[in-house]
């Protein structure tokens, strides 16, 4: 985007001191500032022309709407000083950008032509065939098939293919209704995960031979017929105090999960009983949810070839490219290592430096943080916290735009975030047998798990300064044994580097400023970098940061 403006050619130009120009993205609510200074002497440039000036090189996103508002300092004496104008960009659906690199990354011009063949050969089995054509720019799919109480779903990877098919088999026992909802999710390289999905209904219902249809219509009739049956006697028999309730009051239905998903575990070493309730919820997700689970402490000697940015980074990108998901256990460690990231005294505790692994909090925060507020990762973030070992003022302050889940009381929810279906859905209330808060204890591993919360409860009102135990002072932490390797460690893993552009060529002076909720920095796009002056915070390990460095050094002097 390109915002040009003049300047009027008259004696108000002698004490015209600069030009404010503001641009707000309506979709993100992200707002950049930038300012001109003049110093004019002259109502006319040389040419004998009005003074005219431009901003060139705004990186604008398709489809999105944004509001410009320019006025000049200092402000005149009026109402109306300021010059506004609302700009919408056109989208990859346009003629103009469905062609081009960035739309065509976002699957503009995908034609998926997607077909389902249904098949009932079999007594009591339906099998769904859905075919579709793959694009050059997505190499992964998720196809879904959904009903009422159903959900099913499968990935499957391009290969060098340009058609894709999928097979769905399963009961009729399990469809309560005719129609179903095809769905593809493609995973593009832009959009990622958040990409558009094309949507297919289907009624498996006219596939049946007409006689099968009776005979089920039939049957449906009499099991119908003997439920009012029921329903009238239940009526005449209720007690005054039942007839009160609601007479559509939500049915609890049984779920059933069909499909394994994956969950990274970001915690905070608080103390040896607290390790212990992460590492017993690890075993009872894996066991009684059968989720697959990682956890840095069973991954060490992957992390240890990596190293820790490395290995969350690749974790968080293989998430986010899937239907994976990223659990945060917010506690007193989390807390505390958020607001020593934010300005305040650093913290060291016990089991960070007994650990093989370190903290890994802390990168975790920096790496995980930008990613959490963008609408698009946003619904791969789940934040819970123990209620009974923890609070909810342990919640650093990010992620209080989400629920936070109290556990385990609420860990049947969670559950079904994971597996991003709704609990509560019109007429019905889905339900997981032996994972809510008054029987997940009722397993082994919930039974582990259960004892585990109860130890640290137990030790917690025993030693109400129990967190201030376990932090480490300097000479503490020199008395450890494997003390040099981790703080080396430590102070490798986030390292603040500020790089300042002064504009040498120009004669205003051009601020950018970039807000938002709990954190600030200051970023532009590449192409800006030889207009603007710009701060740029970086946090990365310091070979990145110097490799970074030396690459901005041709246009950027380092202050």
């Amino acid at each position: 985007m390109c915002v040009t403006w003049k300047l009027k050619a008259d004696a108000s130009i002698l004490k015209l001191r600069g030009s404010e120009i503001n641009i707000l993205d309506e979709s993100t609510n992200q707002h950049m500032c930038v300012r001109y200074s003049y110093k004019i002497s002259r109502q006319q440039s040389p040419k004998r022309e009005r003074w005219q000036f431009s901003l060139d090189g705004v990186v604008v996103e398709p489809g999105h709407t944004y509001n410009v508002t320019v006025f000049n300092w200092p402000k005149p004496e009026i109402i109306d000083y300021r010059i506004r104008k609302q700009i919408t960009i056109p989208g990859c659906d346009d003629p103009r950008l469905n062609r081009s690199v960035m739309c065509l990354q976002n699957g503009s011009l995908w034609d998926h032509n997607m077909t389902a063949v249904v098949s009932d050969r079999e007594y009591n089995k339906l099998s769904i065939v859905v075919s579709f054509q793959a694009s050059q720019y997505s190499e992964r799919y998720q196809v879904s098939i959904q009903s009422p109480g159903f959900h099913y779903s499968k990935n499957v990877s391009k290969e060098n293919r340009t058609s894709l098919n999928v097979t769905f088999e399963f009961g009729l026992k399990q469809l309560s209704q005719c129609e179903m909802l095809i769905m593809i999710q493609p995973f593009f390289i832009r959009c990622k995960n958040d990409c558009w999905r094309p949507e297919k209904i289907i009624d498996y219902c006219q596939y049946y031979p007409p006689r099968t249809l009776i005979v089920k219509a039939t049957v449906g009739l009499l099991l119908i017929g003997s439920f009012l049956v029921y329903l009238l006697w239940r009526a005449s028999h209720k007690d005054p105090v039942e007839m009160s309730l609601s007479a559509d009051e939500e049915q609890t239905e049984g779920f059933q999960m069909q499909e394994r998903r994956r969950v990274l575990i970001i915690y905070s070493l608080d103390h040896p009983l607290y390790k212990n309730i992460v590492l017993k919820l690890c075993a009872f997700l894996a066991t009684k949810c059968g989720t697959e689970v990682v956890l840095d402490l069973l991954d060490s000697r992957r992390l240890g070839m990596l190293g820790s940015i490395q290995w969350l980074d690749w974790h968080r990108e293989q998430i986010e490219s899937s239907s994976d998901k990223i659990l945060i256990l917010c506690s007193r460690g989390v807390q505390a290592k958020w607001r020593a990231m934010c300005g305040d005294r650093r913290v060291f505790l016990r089991e960070d430096v007994r650990s093989p692994v370190g903290d890994m909090l802390s990168p975790a925060l920096s790496l995980m943080v930008p990613h959490f507020i963008r609408s698009a990762s946003f619904e791969k973030y789940i934040v819970a916290y123990f209620d009974d070992v923890c609070s909810e003022e342990d919640v650093p302050s990010p992620f209080n735009i989400t629920v936070r889940y109290k556990l385990m009381k609420q860990f049947e929810e969670l559950f079904f975030r994971i597996l991003d279906t709704e609990k509560h859905e019109p007429g019905r209330v889905n339900h997981i047998e032996g994972l809510s808060g008054d029987d997940y204890y009722h397993c082994p591993s919930g039974r582990a798990l259960w004892d585990a919360i109860e130890a640290f409860h137990a030790y917690q009102q025993e030693h109400p300064q129990w967190f201030e135990d376990e932090l480490l002072e300097s000479s503490e932490l020199e008395a450890e044994e494997t003390s040099a390797e981790i703080c080396d460690n430590a102070k490798t893993t986030t390292n603040l580097v500020t790089h300042c552009v002064p504009d040498s060529t120009q004669v205003m002076l051009r601020q950018l400023k970039t807000q938002g909720s709990d954190f600030t920095g200051d970023k532009t796009g590449p192409n800006m970098a030889e207009k603007f002056q710009m701060c740029i915070t970086v946090e990365e390990n310091p070979h990145i940061a110097e490799n970074m460095q030396k690459k901005i050094s041709k246009d950027v002097t380092v202050r």
